[in-house]
């Protein structure tokens, strides 16, 4: 299992894809995803041990140039991090549901990752961009008291960088509501 994520955002697509090619050419990674997002942005996401990711970031860096929107490398990253991205979770149950916002994938993925070690939770869904306008979403349940702790953990990291947008929790979510959840 891969240790490491790291994550470029780019205002240039073209730049995007350039740059996520050099960073898998130059280091030792694989990409989780690759594409354009909303508004007109690219991200690259790629995983593998931390040395290898350390470089492809920057690389990625480098390369973007005057198209670099943000970048982050988690060295230690949450294994629930990676079905979280893929849309691949489904917890049993729903208890209390933390949603957190943020202006940056690069951000919320270091926030949900933040979330994760914080608190006993379990990560329901982290939809990165697309049809978003940009921004990113991290949904997560568990008891009351550590959906509130994950979320005190996430908007820490989020309002530090200046991109959070919300968070909120919602102690008992209506049954009607899950299914748009899952």
């Amino acid at each position: 299992m891969p240790k490491a994520i790291g994550i470029v955002e780019f205002v240039s697509i073209a730049r995007g894809i350039y740059a996520a090619d050099q960073m898998v050419k130059t280091s030792d990674v694989e990409i989780i995803t690759a594409h354009a997002h909303c508004p007109g942005k690219y991200v690259a996401i790629v995983h593998g041990d931390v040395a290898a990711v350390q470089e492809a970031v920057s690389v990625g860096e480098r390369i973007a140039d005057e198209y670099f929107v943000d970048s982050i490398m988690i060295p230690n990253v949450s294994p629930a991090v990676f079905p979280a991205i893929a849309g691949a979770t489904s917890p049993e149950k729903i208890q209390a549901l933390g949603i957190m916002e943020s202006f940056s994938i690069a951000t919320m993925i270091l926030a949900a990752d933040a979330i994760l070690k914080a608190a006993d939770v379990q990560a329901i869904e982290l939809r990165l961009g697309n049809g978003l306008g940009g921004k990113a979403y991290f949904t997560f349940t568990g008891d009351v008291a550590a959906v509130e702790t994950g979320v005190d953990a996430g908007k820490a990291i989020a309002e530090e960088k200046g991109l959070l947008v919300n968070a909120e929790v919602i102690p008992s979510p209506s049954s009607r509501l899950i299914p748009c959840l899952l």
